[in-house]
């Protein structure tokens, strides 16, 4: 009879520096069971929608996560401007999928980067972060913060971006998108980097569907389904074609995140030509009332904002699903049968941010 024992992962590991614990259930060096305990940094945002006026809790729900953060809070003005079924000026609309996308390219390589750092490839992972400064360097320029923008308001953004800077930002993408391409090639073609991913952390398609997944791993497992289909903020005027593969492993997660760098710069460069003219921001007077739940594509995946108001200045109630949390269960089916050696980096091909999934 095969003995079981279980070891510890987490809360803190040099992989992921993240505070998820797992305590995996071993027969020899085999995963049987892995099983997950969550809270370490519960930090009760989602209460202070109580005592926040609505307007300014958008700068809290930015904070749910430093490398989403302009989409949760653009996520959260959609789900007031739902509720207090509010016109939201075009350009605004467009200034936001740009930020957005931005956001997106900024976290992909970040990801990458981490992802290369725990196969021990530290050249990819320095290139990964270089290149990802310019996008920084392009989020600092247009919101004044690097990481956490405040660049969202309810009824629109904060300010305006010139037509002149906006094409200096695609001009700028232009330049990278060479350096972009061999930082790519080296995780598709390279030998090392599909030996370590290659069939490890398989999610079949039916898996992917069945237990919840979102984003680049529902996407890796052959499933089409890309929230900004759906049109919010500008999406709806632009043509893009979500980025799917189908080996459902470690290695098609990666190709989902590496080549959704160049989806988001054809989407910057579509949202910057179509761009209209005219103002950035609504006058927003009274309060809300009612409840409204709005999604957006965050760069793990769907993003569930839900508000319910009573015609006062602070919301009754908050709620927010992140994509992180709705992986869990699959990351969990993906683990049985790995060996040790294999949890860290099949923990990080769904790109975990716990402090976002805890809130």
């Amino acid at each position: 009879m095969t003995r079981q024992i279980v070891i510890p992962f987490g809360p803190q590991h040099p992989v992921l520096p993240e505070p998820l614990h797992l305590d995996l259930v071993m027969e020899d060096e085999r995963v049987v069971e892995a099983l997950p305990s969550i809270g370490y940094v519960h930090r009760g945002l989602e209460k202070l929608v109580e005592k926040r006026d609505y307007k300014d809790f958008v700068f809290i729900a930015e904070r749910i996560c430093g490398i989403c953060s302009f989409i949760h809070g653009m996520t959260y003005c959609q789900a007031v401007e739902g509720v207090m079924d509010l016109p939201v000026p075009p350009r605004a609309l467009y200034l936001r999928t740009v930020w957005s996308e931005l956001s997106r390219l900024h976290s992909h390589l970040l990801w990458l980067g981490l992802l290369a750092d725990s196969m021990g490839f530290e050249s990819l992972f320095m290139q990964s972060w270089r290149l990802r400064e310019h996008i920084l360097d392009d989020l600092e320029s247009t919101t004044g913060n690097r990481v956490i923008q405040g660049a969202c308001k309810v009824g629109g953004v904060r300010h305006d971006v010139s037509n002149e800077k906006l094409g200096s930002i695609v001009a700028g993408l232009d330049e990278l998108r060479p350096k972009l391409d061999d930082l790519v090639n080296v995780f598709v073609r390279d030998d090392s980097v599909k030996h370590r991913l290659g069939g490890l952390g398989v999610l079949t398609e039916q898996q992917a569907w069945e237990l919840g997944a979102v984003g680049p791993v529902l996407r890796a497992s052959g499933v089409s389904n890309d929230i900004r289909q759906i049109g919010y903020a500008a999406y709806d005027e632009l043509e893009f074609t979500p980025v799917v593969e189908t080996g459902g492993d470690c290695y098609a997660r990666t190709m989902v995140r590496a080549k959704e760098l160049f989806t988001s710069i054809d989407l910057i460069r579509q949202a910057v030509e179509k761009i209209p003219e005219g103002p950035v921001e609504m006058k927003v007077t009274g309060n809300p009332w009612g409840e409204f739940y709005a999604r957006s594509e965050q760069p793990r995946g769907e993003v569930v904002h839900y508000v319910k108001a009573n015609g006062t200045k602070n919301l009754v109630r908050f709620r927010v699903r992140t994509p992180t949390f709705t992986n869990l269960p699959p990351l969990l089916a993906a683990m049985k049968g790995l060996q040790l050696a294999d949890v860290p980096v099949v923990v990080l091909s769904i790109d975990p941010c716990i402090g976002c999934a805890e809130r």
